[in-house]
């Protein structure tokens, strides 16, 4: 493992690679911490210390933008609206012809698709910006408002910074996917999430310093952490292999003799976004109560907070809402993003068969039933990592800051990134026949 590192720094161009995507999420961490103009920092601060924050889709957004969301900073939208904009289009891909004949056009259609991406981004980042501006300006701390001059020019100027933030953000991640390692979106939710593990780290050595957590729940937890970062990482590279088989072929003057592969078929194919979708899902009324409650009549206003009670992280009917919604988001981007009948039509026009199955109708049907299977697997799996820290926090009283250790969005996507960016330095190194973060045989570098 520490010759791999050595070996890192060996190769020009991964050295370069690396020190590139390490500086532009430096310069990340920087834009996180520099607010947008007109608001009081310090009243934000204390406003932000006062409400939960965890329990809404705002403190889900606070997570992926490491905080920046909560201090209201230029990177505060993050690339979440970019995510947004990528998902819409590719669900308008099934239902627009347009859309979808150009996701079949090779690169230029991919490109022409990726650029109306970027304007679908700054439309919606700008509305989104604009209307929690809108709800924040008149938020007020001990009788003095965060917003210094409250009114249409604040929102302009503010929605106007956040959402050229964003696009900075998004021109990052494009610079690291081309210049640097990993993809770069990805790495810039990980880099967000990572940067709050310190603050973590010091509230549970806090509570551990002054005995509020036992030794032997610091201990299980440890060690339920551990466990949930290995079933993640079977989670992330299981997957059903189908055996397919390429009949004897005429290639000039030779006969190329029948070869045998395989098909793989990831047991989660959606990866992590019905976590994200159940998450905001079920944490939308208490959302919306927290915007709107101010507004209503002190009794309606009551009975909708017992109402969303029932709709806070960690109430048994919320675990059940969103364990069901997970299963049913992961069927859903299933379907969407992985279709059998292209696939086999793909593997009828190369001349691929899967054995004992005719082309067509039967082996669309046999890949229909075995991602059925798998698809169910997979997605009892991912619920229950998702769900997971909610059961421990409610038995074991731990702060809800702890979330990002146990399990959930967060550790999924930690983990999930952490082997992608790893397995791209491996082929780096591998291709230079240097050896990698995996046991195998010694090879001589090639100079």
């Amino acid at each position: 493992m520490l010759g791999a590192f050595k070996n890192i720094f060996k190769i020009p161009e991964l050295r370069k690679r690396l020190l590139f995507t390490l500086g532009i999420l430096l310069l990340l961490q920087v834009g996180n911490q520099i607010p947008i103009p007109g608001i009081d920092s310090n009243l934000l601060l204390q406003l932000s210390r006062g409400s939960g924050g965890a329990n809404d889709i705002f403190g889900l957004i606070n997570q992926f933008t490491g905080g920046a969301f909560q201090r209201l900073s230029i990177f505060a939208m993050g690339v979440m609206p970019y995510i947004t904009a990528s998902i819409v289009l590719q669900l308008l891909t099934i239902v627009i012809p347009t859309l979808e004949q150009l996701s079949k056009e090779g690169e230029e259609g991919r490109k022409k698709i990726e650029q109306w991406t970027r304007y679908l981004t700054v439309v919606i980042t700008f509305g989104q910006s604009f209307m929690l501006l809108s709800a924040y300006q008149h938020q007020e701390v001990n009788g003095f408002s965060v917003a210094y001059n409250p009114g249409f020019s604040f929102l302009f100027q503010g929605a106007i910074a956040m959402t050229a933030g964003s696009i900075l953000v998004m021109w990052m991640g494009e610079q690291i996917t081309q210049q640097g390692i990993g993809n770069g979106i990805s790495l810039i939710i990980f880099a967000n999430i990572i940067a709050r593990f310190p603050q973590a780290i010091a509230l549970l050595g806090g509570l551990v310093k002054e005995d509020m957590i036992s030794t032997f729940t610091l201990v299980f937890m440890i060690a339920l952490m551990v466990g949930v970062i290995g079933f993640i990482v079977l989670l992330t590279y299981g997957q059903r292999r189908v055996m397919i088989k390429r009949g004897k072929m005429i290639v000039g003057r030779r006969q190329a003799p029948a070869t045998t592969s395989y098909l793989p078929l990831r047991i989660n194919t959606a990866g992590v976004i019905p976590v994200i979708f159940a998450s905001s899902i079920m944490i939308f009324p208490s959302t919306i109560l927290s915007l709107i409650g101010g507004f209503l009549p002190e009794k309606i206003n009551m009975y909708l907070q017992d109402f969303t009670h029932w709709f806070v992280p960690g109430n048994p009917l919320y675990v059940l809402g969103e364990f069901l919604l997970i299963l049913f988001f992961c069927y859903f981007y299933t379907a969407i993003t992985f279709n059998p009948k292209d696939i086999a039509e793909n593997l009828q026009k190369h001349g691929v068969a899967i054995p004992g199955y005719q082309h067509g109708a039967r082996t669309e049907e046999y890949l229909n039933n075995i991602l059925t299977r798998i698809t169910l697997a997979g997605a009892i799996m991912l619920a229950f990592v998702a769900i997971l820290p909610q059961i421990f926090i409610a038995w074991s009283q731990v702060p809800p800051q702890m979330n990002d250790f146990l399990g959930g969005t967060s550790l999924i996507i930690v983990v999930g990134v952490a082997l992608d960016t790893v397995n791209q330095i491996e082929n780096h190194l591998r291709v230079r026949n240097y050896d990698g973060f995996r046991v195998g045989p010694t090879r001589r570098p090639r100079f």
